[in-house]
């Protein structure tokens, strides 16, 4: 499993797990976004419909809340719980908080996503440091940390 460490410092949360979303679309995957509060998932639904932080070749992403009729056919699903009832592989963590589920949750073949975002900015960058000390204690788990810089993300050291 690989973790992706996004600090927010430009962008809204919303904005950069829209950007994700739209990479993990492109490349054939399916998202699970997970947030705790409602209101933030709603930004990102929001973000999702709209061109909002995207080129205009793509003017909306579709998605929708767990708990619909349609949960397994939707490209991103939107929920409150690590549950990826539209089968992702890729799990994005859009309010900075880290939850163990995502370590044994999914449809692997091991039972964990593929690959985690975990979406940060100034005031979960104090929980996001020590998960990524925490995680680097797991075996065959490869974390990676990105920043905005010039208009772009870069991967830091």
């Amino acid at each position: 499993m690989r973790v992706d460490f996004y600090q927010a410092s430009r962008d809204p949360a919303e904005v950069v797990v829209a950007l994700l979303a739209l990479n993990t679309v492109k490349a054939g995957e399916r998202l699970l976004v997970v947030g705790a509060d409602q209101a933030r998932l709603d930004r990102v639904s929001e973000a999702l419909w709209s061109a909002q932080g995207r080129r205009q070749e793509q003017p909306f992403l579709a998605n929708g809340r767990r708990g619909g009729p349609h949960d397994a056919r939707q490209p991103v699903l939107l929920s409150d719980r690590v549950d990826p009832a539209n089968g992702a592989r890729f799990v994005a963590l859009a309010d900075g908080v880290w939850r163990d589920e995502v370590l044994d949750s999914g449809p692997g073949d091991s039972g964990s996503f593929e690959r985690v975002f975990l979406v940060f900015d100034d005031a979960t960058v104090a929980a996001a440091r020590e998960c990524w000390r925490k995680l680097g204690q797991h075996e065959g788990l490869e974390r990676k940390f990105w920043k905005q810089e010039d208009g772009g993300w870069v991967q830091a050291a």
